[in-house]
Formats: structure tokens, C-alpha cells, sequence
């Protein structure tokens, strides 16, 4: 029943958009904050013997915290939210890079989407009556194109157009092949990496 709803044109989120405003759902860090966990529970099993310390990194947790996401998701869509976000802020490869895991952001990002997928199927099996949607969250890089890091040296730039556009591009396919029904490119301070996400995006869909 809900897999049928998913794919009936007449829940196009365009379509939802004329009729009504749509709820996004909220903080995805905080809402983390609440469970406490620590480096163990970051690691989890699959990433016991990893060398650098994972806590902190919540897209992580996509892997080895998955019902913790999945019950996070579950909670915004119980308390009203047509629209929720992917756990994958800061799911790229530049930013992943800090953590070693930089390999892992295409499995994050596609996980992170199935998982807030089966939250939205889960929700509208219960309630077929409004539709639900999964926002794929693209959040800002740790480096940035416009702006240097060392004021000893302003012209110096840790990333370059090629790599911030990859990133992206990574990111926002593995986001799609995962399911989710719109990308959502958020809180980036700075205008040239949002240029590049955006440049990355309608590249990917062109």
C-alpha cells in the first residue's frame, strides 16, 4: 500500500507544495546529542580496530547506529514533519577525509536515504492520507574555495573546484540511488562551494 503511494503522481511534492505549506523536520545533531553515545558507540562493530577516533561523527552513524537514525527520523514524522532530512550534513568526502572514512560517503549517503526512506513507509503505511518526503541533506565542506584558513597567506586555498564539485557530485548521486525525493543544500557560509553544489547537482542531472 505505502510502496504504491510513494509512486502515485498524485502525491508529486509539487503539487503538495500548491496546496499547503510543508513541515521540515528539525536538528539532526542535537536530537544525536540526546542518546550520549561515545567512541564505542560510533565505532560500533564495524569500525573497532578504525585508527582515528569517530566520535562526533554522526554520519557514521548511518552505519552503525542505524536505529538510532531511524527512530530519530520516526519522531520528526510523528510530530508532524512532511519532509525529513538524511543524517549525511557533512557525508562527503572532503569532509570525511578528518575521519578516514572518505571511502565509505557513497554507502553513507545511500544507507542514510534507505533509512529515512523505511521511516516515511513506515509513517504512511499507518497514515496513507498525507504524503511524506526525504529530503537529502547536503551540508557544508571544512574547507572552502573563497576563503583562505591561513591569514599569513589569504590567496591560499586547501581545495580546489575539481575537488569540492567531485564531492558533491559524489554525494548527491549516491543520495539519489538511495531514494530520496529532493536534495536539499543547506547552511553553506560559503558562496563559491554553494555554486559548486549546485554546479555538481545539475551536472548529475543533466
Amino acid at each position: 500500500m505505502a510502496n504504491q503511494l510513494l509512486q502515485s503522481s498524485a502525491f508529486d511534492i509539487l503539487d503538495a507544495l500548491a496546496q499547503r505549506i510543508l513541515i521540515l523536520d528539525g536538528a539532526m545533531g542535537t536530537m544525536v546529542q540526546r542518546f550520549r553515545l561515545q567512541e564505542e558507540d560510533y565505532r560500533g562493530d564495524r569500525f573497532g580496530g578504525h585508527p582515528i577516533s569517530l566520535k562526533n561523527n554522526n554520519d557514521v552513524l548511518n552505519l552503525t547506529q542505524p536505529q538510532i537514525i531511524e527512530q530519530i527520523h520516526r519522531e520528526y514524522l510523528a510530530a508532524g514533519a512532511d519532509i525529513i532530512e538524511t543524517n549525511t550534513f557533512n557525508a562527503t568526502a572532503i569532509s570525511q577525509e578528518d575521519f578516514g572514512l572518505q571511502k565509505l560517503v557513497a554507502e553513507m549517503n545511500r544507507t542514510a536515504a534507505q533509512l529515512a526512506k523505511a521511516a516515511v513507509v513506515e509513517c504512511m503505511t499507518e497514515d496513507p492520507s498525507r504524503r511524506r518526503y526525504v529530503a537529502g541533506s547536503i551540508g557544508p565542506l571544512n574547507r572552502t574555495l573563497s576563503i583562505s584558513r591561513d591569514v599569513n597567506d589569504p590567496g591560499n586555498r586547501d581545495v580546489t573546484w575539481q575537488q569540492v564539485t567531485g564531492a558533491y557530485g559524489e554525494q548527491a548521486q549516491a543520495l539519489l540511488e538511495g531514494g530520496v525525493d529532493l536534495l536539499l543544500v543547506e547552511t553553506t557560509f560559503d558562496t563559491l562551494n554553494l555554486k559548486a553544489a549546485l554546479f555538481a547537482i545539475e551536472k548529475h542531472l543533466s
